[in-house]
């Protein structure tokens, strides 16, 4: 059974000041896993994990990791700024994007990011650009066909838009060589949200085999390789968290084996996760304000796929605690939803739980990552608040929730409207 980081008295006062829907985070288990991620890398002294910003671009979060010397993980024009607003820069941020406008490579030129190439036709564009080519560059690989561990398929990497074949890889290694590179990196990312301690280890080791066939054919050291994220977190109450100390020494062995054997054992081991980093210790508080008995029993809540789209668009499970019936027999069978005006907006469907009455706040689990950063303005929907739940118990509001005058302030209104929405 999942259980809340918070109590339901502890929200009651939150909500006072603080009024659901809004995403709520645990300082304190933040702390306790990013402590946990550098240790179990900490045999590799180039080690860095680069927080994927996109999964949750709160600044107060991230630097929380900075204090663990992590970088950020950048895809956008505005993570880029976001980053260098912080006060990372240079190789403490990792630019991975892809169909790159220039103005984003320029972008991440200024604040001295390591550029990760997504394909070899973006050497040249690149150098366009920014007028060179960097001294220190990495390129992302793609091995195409399906990715498995044991007989389980993990995913399908031949049907991803992302990364170079390995002929275009070698080639674009070559090529960046002579227009002047001089450190080189790996990058790779094939299967999403693993639930298994196996998934690093074996990425590892096609990486690590893959660096050494690249020495040995071309003459190329690669100085870092980027395992990327894809370990997952357990949103199902019946699965099994990974366990990060067991993966950092499995990922060491296979290092020890294939690296350091070839002669490569100054190599640097770099992470993006963001998953893992961050989604156990976040969660959409929301008040059921609703119910409705026609060929199916619903529960409405004041929270909605615009606070948290992963189950509206991929049917993903998230974990439901009705706060204060922690205890209480699960024989009452709802459709949790929003007021969208989309049939999928449903954070639960035929879920057991609970009888929920009116006014209960229900916690949506594991909204850590991939929860608020997705969120949008359909049927005008106002994004929610972000708040802080410290250490020491008390409370900070992180971001404030958004206004209807937010929500209009990029359009280009005549007075006569000016007037009426201010």
């Amino acid at each position: 059974m999942k259980k809340p980081f918070v109590s339901k008295e502890k929200l009651m006062e939150i909500v006072k000041k603080i009024p659901t829907p809004f995403h709520l985070y645990d300082e304190k288990g933040i702390r306790e896993n990013a402590k946990a991620v550098k240790e179990a890398f900490s045999w590799n002294p180039g080690f860095r994990e680069y927080f994927a910003v996109k999964a949750n671009p709160n600044p107060t979060l991230i630097k929380i990791l900075k204090e663990y010397d992590c970088g950020c993980d950048c895809s956008s024009m505005t993570e880029l700024m976001l980053s260098d607003a912080m006060g990372f820069s240079g190789e403490k941020i990792m630019f991975s994007s892809n169909v790159t406008p220039a103005g984003e490579y320029e972008m991440a030129e200024k604040v001295g990011a390591i550029i990760n190439l997504d394909d070899i036709n973006h050497i040249d564009f690149l150098e366009k650009i920014i007028g060179y080519i960097p001294k220190k560059i990495s390129c992302r690989y793609n091995p195409g066909g399906l990715f498995k561990i044991s007989n389980d398929i993990m995913d399908t990497p031949g049907n991803a838009k992302y990364g170079m074949t390995m002929e275009q890889l070698f080639d674009a290694f070559r090529i960046l060589k002579s227009k002047g590179a001089m450190e080189f990196g790996l990058h790779a990312f094939l299967a999403s949200n693993t639930i298994t301690n196996k998934y690093y280890p074996m990425l590892a080791e096609l990486l690590f085999e893959l660096a050494v066939k690249l020495q040995k054919k071309t003459g190329i050291h690669v100085s870092f390789i980027n395992l990327s994220g894809g370990v997952g977190i357990p949103y199902r109450p019946d699965q099994k968290a990974n366990d990060i100390r067991a993966i950092g020494a499995d990922v060491r062995q296979i290092y020890d084996k294939i690296l350091r054997v070839a002669g490569m054992g100054d190599v640097s081991i770099y992470t993006e996760m963001g998953r893992f980093m961050m989604g156990p210790y976040g969660c959409l508080v929301t008040t059921a304000i609703h119910e409705k008995h026609i060929y199916k029993e619903y529960i409405g809540c004041d929270a909605c796929a615009v606070n948290l789209l992963r189950p509206a668009m991929y049917g993903s499970y998230h974990h439901i605690t009705v706060m204060g019936k922690e205890e209480a027999i699960c024989d009452h069978k709802y459709d949790i939803t929003g007021s969208l005006c989309e049939n999928n907006d449903k954070f639960a469907i035929d879920r057991m739980l609970p009888k929920i009455d009116i006014g209960d706040f229900l916690v949506i689990h594991d909204t850590g990552a991939h929860g608020f950063s997705m969120g949008y303005n359909y049927n005008g929907k106002l994004w929610s608040a972000e708040v802080l739940l410290k250490e020491e118990g008390s409370y900070e509001m992180i971001r404030r929730p958004e206004t209807p005058k937010d929500y209009f302030a990029t359009l280009e209104f005549t007075p006569e409207y000016r007037k009426m929405f201010g």
